[in-house]
């Protein structure tokens, strides 16, 4: 077992081929921290290094899968960041390479010889979707619900996993909504594998994984790196690089400061509520005054 200050990973005593990643923070529901990313490879590599492993399982403790990346210190909080920087102007390369960091951490269960499952219950929200989805294989529960809210303002998915997992079409209204969706129409989209009740869902997930560990290592490697390498062929790495720079934008043009702004001043809670809401989110010059006023409001206080 290989315990980390985010996630646990252990091989499944019933079935020392499976080995089982635990996302654990349920007090936030397993909201990615800084150390998120960097666990996330560590529990890989262990995995990949055990011989007797051949799939790992990705789980969340608690209330749900990953809540995504947690905004009462990224959003709300008034550190200066290098993915959320206060000064002016700001320097595009240094949060491109914080992200880049990060995504290249979850791209460590896309890169690993070994298979991985996602087994999502409650959300799989914003960066939590990426985890899920750099996961070669996702079984959802109905009622689970996965997508990526910020794309609404303030984030764009690092991971680009949308189009290579649904199409053009259906990424382009997830995108373009903001909307999650459940484990019925994930599956119906084929976005994931299975779906199946609540309660069903560990049985379901850890006997897809049986059936998996029966194949030998190599054999799983190849062929998953003759369908890794289709995605590669299709611009993956040059799709994740536009992504990462992308995001970096949308928290720092003016929409993304106005949300930032929002966060502090109101709480993330309220920021998220707006968001989520439908309600037009303030753009351009509306959106700079709005931060305009917001900042002379903190600093009078």
């Amino acid at each position: 077992m290989l315990e980390l200050s985010t996630v646990r990973i252990a091989k499944d005593p019933a079935n020392p081929r499976i080995a089982r990643l635990l996302l654990n923070r349920p007090e936030r529901l397993n909201a990615i921290n800084e150390d998120t990313p960097r666990d996330i490879r560590k529990a890989v590599e262990w995995a990949n290094a055990d011989e007797e492993v051949h799939v790992i399982v990705v789980e969340g403790a608690g209330k749900g899968f990953c809540g995504g990346y947690d905004l009462t210190f990224f959003g709300q909080g008034e550190t200066d960041h290098p993915c959320q920087q206060e000064r002016f102007p700001w320097d595009p390369m240094v949060d491109y390479a914080y992200m880049k960091g990060n995504t290249e951490d979850f791209m460590a269960l896309w890169r690993s010889p070994k298979p991985t499952i996602a087994k999502v219950h409650g959300y799989a929200a914003a960066g939590g979707s990426d985890i899920a989805l750099c996961c070669d294989l996702l079984v959802m529960a109905e009622d689970a619900r996965i997508g990526y809210m910020p794309t609404r303002v303030w984030g764009c998915p690092t991971t680009a996993m949308w189009t290579f997992r649904l199409g053009p079409t259906r990424a382009k209204q997830l995108m373009f909504t903001g909307d999650t969706i459940d484990g019925r129409t994930a599956a119906q989209w084929g976005l994931a594998n299975e779906c199946v009740p609540a309660d069903q869902l560990d049985a379901a997930t850890m006997k897809l994984a049986a059936r998996i560990t029966g194949v030998p290592r190599g054999h799983l490697a190849m062929h998953k790196m003759v369908v890794n390498h289709v995605m590669l062929t299709m611009g993956l790495e040059q799709t994740q690089q536009l992504a990462t720079v992308f995001d970096g934008i949308t928290r720092h043009n003016p929409e993304g400061m106005w949300f930032r702004r929002y966060a502090q001043t109101e709480g993330f809670k309220a920021a998220v509520q707006w968001r989520d809401s439908g309600k037009p989110i303030p753009e351009g010059d509306e959106a700079r005054e709005l931060v305009r006023r917001m900042d002379q409001k903190r600093n009078s206080g």
